[in-house]
Parts: C-alpha cells; sequence; structure tokens
C-alpha cells in the first residue's frame, strides 16, 4: 500500500486497515446466533478488497483510456472489474475466519493470518497472478522490515497480519488488563525486537550478517529517453526520437555497462533502419564496454547482432552486447495478461483498445545471467520483479546466482502517477529479499540504483530526459528467504497456512460434534 499524496508505503496504515477488518468481522462473529454469518463476512471482506484493491491499481484506467482508447466508463468498469474479482480470495478468507477462528485470542489470530497470507497466494498465482500491491510491501522502511531476507514479501504481509489481529482480538475478547497484556506484549515483540536487532546490525541492513559479501564494483549508465506513450510507436514521432536518442547515448557511452529500458528501441530488427543495429553491435565489439539495449525480437533473429533466433512468435527482450563473446539475450517469462498475451475468450475485449505488440511469446524460468567483469546480471522486464519466487528460481547455487539485479521497464502506459513509486518500492523488496542491488533502467521512471540494503542510492527525476551514470557493487552469497524459495518456491508458506487452516477446520468439526 502507498499513499497517493507522495507515493511513501505506511506501513501503520496497513496494519490498521486489516485490524479495522479483523474487528468488524469479530464483532459480526461475536454478535451473532448460529448458524455463523459467514456470509456477512464474506460480503465485508470483498467490499474491504475492492475498495482497497481499486486503490491500489487505479492506474490501469490510463493505460486502457488515455493510451488504449477505451471509453473512459467502460475502462473505470475493467478496473473494478478486475479488483472486484480479485477481492474474492479475500472475501472467502474473511467468510472462512468466522467460521473456524477459534476462541483463543492467539489460535484466533493465527487463523486469520494464514487465511488471509492464502488470499494473497491465491491472487499472486492464479490466472498467470497479479500481486501487485501485497500487504507486505507496506512494511519496506517499517518495523517488521528486518523479516524480509528471512519470510519474503508474502512472510512479513502474515506476521503483519497476526498482529494486526491478535492486537484486535485481545482487545475485544479479554475483559482484564492483565490477561491483555500477554498477547499485546507478544505482538509489541514481535514489531520491537527486529527493529532493535536491524538497528545494532548495521552495516548489514536487512541482511543476515554473512549472506551478503562484496563482488566488486560496476560503473553504469542508465538511459532514461521519457518518449510519450501516445508518440512511442508513432513512426514520425517516438520511434524516430527514441532511435535517435537511444543510438546516440549508446555509441558515445562511457561507463562500463550501459542500460536502456524496455524496448527502448521500438521496432523488430527487421524494421530498423539498415546498419543500425550493426552500427551499435560494432561499437560493442571491442574494448571494455558493454550494453543491454531492450527491444522485441521475432522469428527473424535479432539482425545484425548475430543472434539467430528461429522460434515462432515475438518476444519481449533485452540483448546484451559484449567485446569477445556472443549477443546474450533474455526473453521477458512473465507476460502481462492484455497487454503481452490475449487470455483465452478475451480478443473481443483487447480488440477494442489500441494497443501494439499485444501477443507476444513467453521465454524460460530462471534464464542465465549476462556475465560481465566478474558481475553475474539478471534481468528482468517490467512488472517480473513481483514476483520474488521466480527471481529467486536463479539462487539455487550461491557459485552461480546473480550478484546484480536489472529491472527494465516502461510504465509510461500509467502517465505520472503512484504506479511509479509502487514499482520502486516492488524492487527495494526484492533487493531486501535477495541481498542484492537492483538497477532500474525506465522510460519515464522510476530510473533508480538500489544497493543490497534496500537503499536508492542514486536517482533520475521522473518524466525527464536524462542519463544516470553510477557506481554498483555486486554482491554475493544468500539470504535465508534465496535458499528457501529457490528449492520450493512458495511451497513452504502454502503448506504452514493450509496445515493452520486444516487445524482450525478439525477443532471445529470435532466442538460441533460434542
Amino acid at each position: 500500500m502507498a499513499a497517493p499524496w507522495n507515493g511513501q508505503a505506511l506501513w501503520w496504515l496497513q496494519m490498521l486497515s486489516l485490524a479495522a477488518l479483523v474487528w468488524q468481522l469479530d464483532a459480526l462473529r461475536g454478535s451473532a446466533v448460529r448458524p455463523v454469518p459467514w456470509r456477512g463476512a464474506f460480503l465485508y471482506g470483498w467490499l474491504f478488497s475492492t475498495a482497497w484493491l481499486s486503490g491500489t491499481f487505479w492506474w490501469l484506467f490510463i493505460s486502457m483510456h488515455t493510451y488504449g482508447g477505451l471509453p473512459a466508463a467502460l475502462a473505470a468498469m475493467a478496473v473494478l472489474a478486475l479488483a472486484a474479482a480479485l477481492a474474492l480470495y479475500y472475501a472467502l478468507a474473511c467468510g472462512l475466519f468466522v467460521v473456524l477462528a477459534a476462541r483463543g485470542v492467539a489460535t484466533a489470530a493465527v487463523v486469520f493470518a494464514a487465511l488471509w497470507t492464502l488470499g494473497e497466494l491465491l491472487r499472486g498465482s492464479w490466472f498467470t497472478g497479479f500481486p501487485w500491491g501485497a500487504g507486505g510491501y507496506a512494511h519496506v522502511d517499517g518495523p517488521l522490515n528486518a523479516y524480509i531476507p528471512w519470510l519474503g514479501v508474502y512472510g512479513v504481509g502474515m506476521v503483519s497480519a497476526f498482529v494486526g489481529a491478535l492486537v484486535v482480538l485481545a482487545g475485544r475478547r479479554l475483559p482484564g488488563a492483565r490477561r491483555r497484556a500477554v498477547p499485546l506484549g507478544m505482538a509489541l515483540l514481535l514489531m520491537v525486537v527486529p527493529a532493535a536487532w536491524l538497528a545494532l546490525s548495521q552495516p548489514a541492513v536487512g541482511t543476515v550478517q554473512d549472506a551478503s559479501a562484496s563482488r566488486g564494483k560496476i560503473t553504469v549508465e542508465l538511459l532514461q529517453g521519457n518518449i510519450p506513450q501516445d508518440e512511442k510507436f508513432v513512426p514520425g514521432g517516438g520511434v524516430a526520437t527514441a532511435l535517435r536518442w537511444y543510438g546516440e547515448q549508446l555509441l558515445n557511452a562511457h561507463a562500463s555497462l550501459v542500460i536502456t529500458p524496455e524496448t527502448a528501441l521500438p521496432l523488430l530488427p527487421s524494421q530498423l533502419p539498415p546498419g543500425y543495429l550493426g552500427a551499435i553491435s560494432a561499437r560493442f565489439a571491442t574494448g571494455t564496454q558493454a550494453a543491454i539495449i531492450g527491444m522485441p525480437v521475432g522469428g527473424a533473429g535479432v539482425g545484425d547482432t548475430g543472434a539467430a533466433d528461429t522460434s515462432p512468435g515475438y518476444r519481449n527482450s533485452v540483448i546484451g552486447l559484449r567485446p569477445g563473446s556472443e549477443p546474450y539475450r533474455y526473453d521477458k517469462h512473465h507476460l502481462v495478461p492484455f497487454g503481452e498475451f490475449i487470455p483465452r475468450m478475451f480478443r473481443w475485449f483487447t480488440e477494442m483498445m489500441n494497443i501494439p505488440l499485444g501477443d507476444f511469446r513467453s521465454g524460460g524460468l530462471a534464464q542465465a545471467p549476462l556475465l560481465w567483469q566478474g558481475q553475474r546480471i539478471a534481468p528482468n522486464i517490467c512488472y517480473e520483479d513481483l514476483f520474488g519466487d521466480e527471481i529467486g528460481a536463479n539462487f539455487r547455487d550461491a557459485a552461480t546466482a546473480p550478484t546484480i539485479l536489472l529491472n527494465v521497464s516502461n510504465i509510461a502506459w500509467f502517465g505520472d502517477s503512484v504506479a511509479i513509486d509502487q514499482h520502486l518500492l516492488i524492487s527495494r523488496m526484492r533487493s531486501l529479499e535477495f541481498a542484492r542491488p537492483m538497477v532500474r533502467a525506465t522510460n519515464t521512471g522510476a530510473t533508480v540504483v538500489i544497493d543490497h540494503q534496500g537503499r536508492v542510492t542514486h536517482a533520475l527525476p521522473r518524466l525527464t530526459r536524462d542519463v544516470l551514470v553510477a557506481e554498483v557493487e555486486g554482491r554475493s552469497g544468500l539470504t535465508p528467504f534465496a535458499w528457501w524459495v529457490s528449492r520450493f518456491g512458495l511451497w513452504p508458506l502454502w503448506v504452514l497456512c493450509l496445515a493452520v487452516v486444516a487445524v482450525a477446520a478439525t477443532a471445529v468439526v470435532r466442538q460441533r460434534r460434542r
């Protein structure tokens, strides 16, 4: 969750909102006569989550209406419909809570945290997943962020849900101050102890002491072209501007590694001016510099770079050019529904909008990183950094794990909105989870360098055309989160939450039999 007035995450507001929901659910449960009013809880959860999610990604309206040409009413309805559909996961969690919550305060809080986390996991995985704005992101700068390198974003969200529920249930259910002291003290310890440990463990902020070691530094130039989205694919407008400006910056780069945003070159290799890509490729064929270029590629290959591709369809890719090596390529794995591929039975919807390049093919999971000057640089494109478990697939072996994470994006689709700040927060979460720097090259912002402690060390102003020159320190080692998510994915959280729900359901059945 981010505050719309300044784009900053407010951890206390996230916990307060969940606490208010638990208060209402428990009041509904406590005032009811049998049967337990799960329908009312389902409705409360659905309305709460629909409002929350609508406020989280309202900016989808900009892409569909302003740039996609969808009528305003239909675009607003589409955003609301998406929020309402995703809210069903949380509505189900709330309905089950009033059925399964035990009388014990701590036990009931555990049940709520497990159910709410299951809702988050379902939203983040089913039907390709869209976990944008998951509750854990609010805690990047909060007292719970010491849990991030251990539990990841969903685990931190689970702790937050437990603490919020524990405080509310203790206040509602326990009559005396002494009886409330134990659960309230437990909630306080869960927040204060990690924060104190975080302060005392400097400079290893947000990491386990031996989980991150320096792998040397590399200088980068991050290019932010600020090509307006309504001009980006216009041949005589944004296309010409992009080819000219990015071409000039690539040919005149001074840093060890120069990086463009996603689809900085908005044409297929076969559509580029003759010799354009060949000149850039020749520029980085010798010397001590390399480049990573965002561009779509198709079955005809990537043109003059020599990285042939005989697979069918188009891909959203980055091309790596470096002296003495074959061209490197990363193909986007996690595609955006409606933007990069069309779900079944929804082609009629996408045909109502004017969105080019709307049907890509997916690349593989855990693609090899780019090797350059002792660093292993792992790209991800657009909202792929939203899926920490997929990034974690590259961390199974500490000896070959990425030393630097790279995100290339173009969220000009969403204008000068809070989406820019939210995406930056997502990247900072990944840095803390894996104790790795995250370098971001974007079209309109946020073009930044994030260190392995989740701190922004260098940044360009948004909506400007400029070049960010910075030094990035690669890191090695594995956080606990990187270790378990690379081996098991998110299954440990799934199993834990499902086990809690199963135990709670068994207890309810036994109680009713008695």
